[in-house]
């Protein structure tokens, strides 16, 4: 394993000026500061769903676990129960988790579990050349809606707030300190984590542009109340012309799932424990 720069050697197959290089050397810089804190780096796990975001675990040197398609957080939460003292970050794309994995991404959410989710929303099924996703905009065409789709797309920033996520942020794959910055925050922080992170596809949904001109950091932003971070968060809500706030948009502390998981079997195995005494008594 090679520690200084956690590369793996396999051939990068992403095509050139995609988001995702951007996203690939954030973590790189951010498991490095974590190691150099006193993390373990055997003690943080990636796992990925499918998708072109998937690669980003060929490409890392480390303890990972390719899942099926939008089954990336079932996979995340089995083994942070199974081993609570690991870190867990997930990577997954908008079509990934907010389509086919929809249901167990707001599980996760409910249940405040303790990993990071990383959301590489390109807003496109980029791998598969180009169909719609359910955060591409309002008449996006594309290979499967080559006259635009007819539908609005999903705020999943909103729908993880009304979900019971602890922590929900926005970060852009052009914009790397930010991007950084925000990754480490979201995986130090103790509950369920969410990074959406805005990852342009130049291949079939080219936004560099788009974004460059709407986009700026929030400041004086009181992320700890519930109604200043939804109306924040519904700021942009794909409106077209609209300002796109990155950074925390809600962080909350909360008991987490895997916490009240280990209580109860502790408690579980002390009540076996009482119950064999007895037994022990009258046999």
């Amino acid at each position: 394993m090679n520690q200084n720069n956690l590369d793996t050697g396999c051939q990068n197959t992403w095509c050139l000026g995609c988001g995702n290089f951007s996203i690939l050397n954030a973590i790189k810089d951010v498991v490095k500061s974590l190691v150099e804190d006193g993390t373990l780096l055997e003690d943080i796990v990636l796992v990925s769903g499918i998708g072109c975001h998937g690669k980003i675990i060929d490409y890392l040197d480390m303890n990972s676990f390719y899942s099926l398609h939008g089954r990336a957080v079932p996979a995340a939460e089995g083994i942070k129960i199974a081993n609570p003292k690991l870190k867990v970050i997930v990577f997954s794309g908008d079509g990934d988790s907010y389509g086919e994995g929809l249901e167990h991404l707001i599980f996760a959410a409910k249940r405040n579990i303790d990993i990071t989710m990383i959301v590489h929303n390109n807003r496109v099924y980029g791998l598969t050349t180009g169909q719609y996703t359910p955060t591409s905009p309002f008449g996006y065409k594309g290979k499967s809606t080559p006259k635009g789709t007819h539908e609005d797309p999903l705020n999943p920033l909103e729908l993880m707030l009304a979900s019971g996520a602890t922590f929900i942020s926005r970060a852009a794959s052009h914009g790397i300190n930010l991007l950084k910055k925000i990754l480490k925050e979201a995986i130090l922080h103790k509950g369920f984590s969410l990074v959406d992170i805005l990852q342009v596809c130049v291949t079939y949904y080219n936004m560099y542009k788009y974004y460059s001109e709407r986009v700026y950091e929030l400041s004086d932003h009181d992320f700890s109340d519930y109604n200043t971070a939804s109306n924040k968060i519904r700021e942009w809500d794909y409106n077209k012309d609209a300002k796109i706030g990155l950074g925390v948009f809600y962080k909350k502390e909360k008991p987490t799932f895997d916490e009240r998981y280990k209580d109860f079997v502790r408690k579980d195995i002390d009540r076996d424990k009482e119950i064999n005494k007895i037994l022990e008594h009258y046999i």
